[in-house]
């Protein structure tokens, strides 16, 4: 058997799937399983440990897979992803569509496990770990984002570095050198996928923006604190283990090229005590405690 699955987006997209994709060969232990994703994400996808093929796939485009026995979209709702799928000629498909509609305003790692099982394919929604790396005692600040509204301001992240010390280690992608120089001189990771899963898979701390790096955080249960604003934490962020979710409760635009309000209304102090409490100290000296921080 021969399974296609669509899901041709970023790190955090493709972690959130990882119960379904698990769910997937679980019901199809013999089958081979081809994952249609960016190429750059073939490290990560190694350590899901449930599919046989990544399909070097940048964004929606035409699939070079053709007649499989079954699709699946864990992309999107269509109709574009949908169209591409029908297009490889499978003999069933799995979408969202009329007789599956797309659920409003649930978690990402539920919405593709209510999908599969919708087709008596049972799915754990916490199934979603990595297998575990040596620790190595790192704290972890990443503060990139794919968008701006996403993205806490520098002068905040190089302040929270600042107080946290000499084992603070700054990531970022080749595109996000500029900003890690802005953030700190100090310790830095630019570069590889494998490197920044293998670090925040060993690190004692995790700290940054709704995005790819608080995934593998949950994913590797690295405690984490992530700034949430134009996105609800309810939708997107980590349902359960060692974090500390920040997020004023507004939601607005993601896709908006500056910081969300909601976003730019938490300080460093806050991010700060929720460090400290999570690193096992009380509030961060000379910090006001935070009230508004979730845990989960």
């Amino acid at each position: 058997m021969r399974i296609l699955v669509l899901r041709a987006l970023g790190l955090g997209d493709l972690l959130t799937a990882v119960p379904a994709l698990r769910g997937l060969r679980r019901a199809h232990p013999d089958a081979e399983i081809t994952l249609a994703a960016p190429g750059w994400l073939a490290d990560a996808v190694d350590r899901i440990d449930a599919v046989d093929r990544l399909l070097p796939t940048e964004g929606l485009v035409p699939l070079d897979c053709d007649s499989p026995d079954l699709a699946v979209n864990l992309h999107g709702k269509g109709p574009q992803s949908t169209t591409l799928l029908r297009a490889t000629r499978p003999a069933r498909l799995i979408t969202h569509g009329a007789h599956v509609p797309w659920p409003a305003h649930q978690h990402e790692v539920l919405r593709w496990c209510r999908l599969l099982a919708q087709f008596g394919i049972a799915c754990d929604p916490d199934d979603l770990h990595l297998p575990p790396r040596p620790r190595n005692g790192a704290i972890v600040v990443h503060p990139g984002a794919s968008h701006g509204a996403r993205r806490w301001p520098a002068d905040r992240f190089a302040e929270v570095v600042r107080a946290l010390g000499p084992n603070v280690v700054v990531t970022g992608s080749p595109a996000e050198a500029p900003l890690v120089r802005e953030v700190t001189e100090g310790r830095t990771r630019i570069g590889d996928l494998a490197g920044l899963l293998d670090l925040v898979a060993g690190a004692r701390l995790v700290i940054c923006g709704d995005t790819g790096v608080a995934h593998v955080a949950t994913a590797y249960r690295t405690p984490s604190v992530v700034l949430f604003g134009p996105v609800s934490p309810a939708e997107w962020g980590p349902r359960s283990g060692p974090h500390r979710v920040l997020w004023r409760g507004r939601t607005g635009d993601t896709f908006a090229d500056r910081p969300d309000p909601g976003l730019l209304d938490i300080t460093a102090a806050e991010v700060l005590d929720a460090a400290r409490t999570l690193l096992g100290g009380g509030p961060w000296p000379g910090s006001a405690s935070s009230e508004r921080a979730m845990s989960v």
